[in-house]
């Protein structure tokens, strides 16, 4: 049974992702720099080839001040070398004035032939430490005007950051009619409201399932009071091995050389260290086991150095396999997982999981249609 209604109640498979490590977030040893994972162009664009090999149907494409490549050039750069895997593409709000943003962003989509994927990020600029209020305002408002860019042929738009009137949008509709999907994350009341009224897929990190219901139920009510319903994913790394000793025996491994000031280090200078997530993610490592096991397969060692997501999914692929078909009767359509080295993990996971998994692309499969196509109730925009 589904905790809270979703979008796709009677789809049985699941939209499988993994992670291109843009941020220089690539280890043999976790924490421990390694020139030959560094955030190139070729070593990330293989993930991505990879991935596509490997059976996955999506891929995240993050972003970062400190270290790593630009998003949406790479998401660009990517469209010519691949021809099935979705783009997810995180989209910083405010980085890029938003008409701009709504015209690189259907450019982009109509390179990948409809394959874009968007996860809306809220982080502070560098030099900035925003009110959490202000950082979602400033998104609230840059989503509204991607939707009016991609739906209509003026923008006229007043609000508290960004005012325009009568600009016309000609030629900057997406491929996909309404625009590509958009995942979200967060956890403060504004966050809720935004990801209830406007986005698609509501983003969470790996926490103790309780409290991933919980999150679930309170971005549910704000859905409701708009009339939406929601999916939901999990990003989560990923430690699967023929056996859960040896999977375990690996996340030892991966920590193995890690020195605990220097993982603080790597945590801290994250724009999102201080956020509410990141505070859950800490939460989560105080509750754990001596062994650092939350619950008897999500092992929180990876956030010992590392902000943002901090847990990974360790055991045998049936052990995997089972935490999976939890997630999902939970109501959890989308998984995006990672793992280190990312490359060597993706082989791994695509190996020995994904033979047995049923996936799917959510916005190709449902909800969105070329902007060639007819238009019918599901091609809108706007998902119920």
């Amino acid at each position: 049974m589904t905790i809270v209604p979703i979008t796709s109640p009677d789809l049985d498979a699941a939209e499988v992702s993994w992670f291109a490590a843009l941020c220089s977030d690539d280890y043999q040893f976790l924490g421990v720099p390694d020139g030959d994972l560094r955030s190139s162009w070729a070593h990330c664009s293989g993930i991505v080839q990879e991935a596509e090999r490997q059976g996955f149907r999506n891929i995240l494409c993050p972003s970062s001040y400190q270290v790593g490549q630009d998003t949406l050039s790479f998401v660009a750069g990517c469209a010519p070398i691949t021809d099935k895997i979705n783009m997810l593409a995180a989209v910083r709000c405010g980085e890029m004035q938003p008409i701009m943003l709504a015209r690189t962003i259907a450019t982009l989509d109509h390179m990948l032939e409809g394959r874009l994927t968007v996860n809306i990020i809220s982080s502070d600029f560098p030099g900035e430490v925003a009110e959490s209020s202000l950082r979602y305002q400033r998104s609230r408002e840059v989503v509204e005007i991607l939707k009016q860019a991609w739906t209509q042929d003026e923008i006229n738009y007043q609000g508290e950051v960004y005012n325009f009137e009568g600009l016309t949008t000609d030629p900057a509709k997406p491929y996909q009619t309404g625009g590509p999907l958009l995942y979200f994350g967060g956890y403060s009341p504004p966050a809720l409201d935004l990801c209830g009224q406007h986005c698609d897929v509501y983003l969470m990190w790996p926490e103790p399932k309780e409290q991933l219901a919980e999150r679930m139920k309170a971005v549910n009510a704000v859905a409701e009071r708009y009339d939406r319903t929601l999916d939901y994913g999990l990003r989560v790394h990923m430690i699967v091995r023929d056996t859960e000793a040896e999977a375990r025996e690996y996340a030892e491994y991966l920590t193995s050389k890690l020195d605990d000031d220097y993982g603080k280090l790597i945590r801290d200078r994250a724009h999102d260290s201080i956020s509410l997530g990141v505070s859950h993610q800490a939460k989560a490592r105080e509750l754990a086991d001596k062994f650092g096991y939350v619950e008897p397969h999500l092992w929180t060692g990876i956030g010992r150095a590392r902000s943002g997501c901090g847990a990974a999914l360790v055991g045998s692929a049936d052990q995997v396999l089972s935490e999976i078909e939890e997630y999902k009767k939970m109501g959890i359509r989308a998984f995006i997982f990672s793992g280190y080295p990312h490359m060597d993990e993706c082989r791994h996971f695509g190996e020995l999981v994904m033979p047995h998994l049923k996936t799917c692309s959510l916005p190709h499969e449902y909800g969105r249609v070329p902007a060639s196509a007819p238009k019918t109730p599901l091609g809108t925009g706007e998902r119920k």
